[in-house]
């Protein structure tokens, strides 16, 4: 009995060898979720303090007057005055309403247009250039033919918006279909998978995660050529971000000028929030997410 005893102690010890023992070490090592978030969060606490701090030192050391350049209390406090009123929040609804139509379009038409080349051999070699020529094109240089084609309006805007967007998202798409491996490819035709059905099982989950950087980059073009929109195209709306920049810059009100900024870095920090997110949670299906370090 006690050699029987011995001996199945000896292979419970050699059945959590080898990786089962790394894996097991792994979960004994796992914090929990509060550590999890303070260790996410005091990193990007103390960048805030540190540009606080320097934003603060510069203001006094005198490089400019307290006019041009307020320090981070007066901007604070008008940034509490200004979301306490409705012209802050009635900007923000324009600028993000804005925002999501020219963004949705640019997501469809970038979708298609990159599926569309990167399956065509003939689309590649007449326009795969062309999208990454767009892409590099400032999205400032449209905007004078979007005013000539549809004036002073919102469809100047959204023009630019897509003409922003669209490329990048296009090429994430190329790439990520470029980089399906042949192999699944020949995989899920074996097991039947033709036309749509190939690209909804095998190459969209495959390509997934470089659509998503794809449309992440998408999003930053799309976003700056907003704000350079509402910049020029001030007289539709004066209650844009934009807008409230532009104004806040012809009063020379200063603080207002920062507090708006400060809303519009806010809002881009929210939205690489979520495309963080997304990020990991297509990592964590696809098993490259180490799970004790999230």
């Amino acid at each position: 009995m006690a050699s029987d005893t011995l001996t199945g102690a000896a292979r419970t010890d050699a059945q959590i060898s080898g990786l089962d023992a790394l894996e097991i070490a792994g979960r004994e090592k796992e914090i929990s979720r509060g550590t999890r978030i303070w260790a996410a969060t005091w990193p990007k606490l103390a960048a805030l303090a540190i540009v606080i701090a320097a934003w603060q030192l510069v203001v006094w050391s005198g490089w400019k007057p307290p006019y041009s350049l307020p320090g981070p209390l007066v901007v604070g406090r008008e940034l509490l005055t200004q979301a306490q009123g409705p012209q802050l929040w009635e900007g923000l609804l324009t600028t993000l309403r804005r925002a999501a139509v020219g963004y949705v379009f640019s997501v469809a038409v970038g979708l298609l247009l990159g599926l569309a080349v990167a399956r065509s051999t003939v689309l590649r070699a007449a326009i795969g250039s062309m999208i990454t020529a767009l892409q590099t094109m400032p999205s400032i240089a449209w905007f004078p033919l979007a005013i000539l084609l549809f004036e002073l309006s919102e469809k100047a805007i959204f023009f630019v918006v897509v003409l922003g967007a669209a490329p990048s998202i296009a090429n994430g798409v190329i790439s990520g279909v470029d980089y399906v491996p042949p192999l699944l490819l020949r995989a899920g035709r074996n097991l039947g998978a033709r036309g749509l059905n190939l690209y909804r099982y095998v190459i969209a989950p495959a390509a997934l995660p470089a659509i998503v950087a794809g449309l992440k980059q998408g999003w930053a073009f799309s976003w700056r050529s907003l704000m350079a929109g509402e910049l020029i195209v001030v007289g539709i709306s004066q209650t844009s971000l934009g807008a409230q920049l532009t104004y806040s810059r012809e009063l020379s009100d200063a603080p207002w000028l920062l507090s708006t900024m400060i809303v519009i870095l806010v809002l881009g920090l929210v939205v690489d929030a979520a495309f963080g997110a997304a990020d990991k949670a297509i990592r964590r299906r696809w098993g490259v997410l180490d799970q004790a370090g999230q």
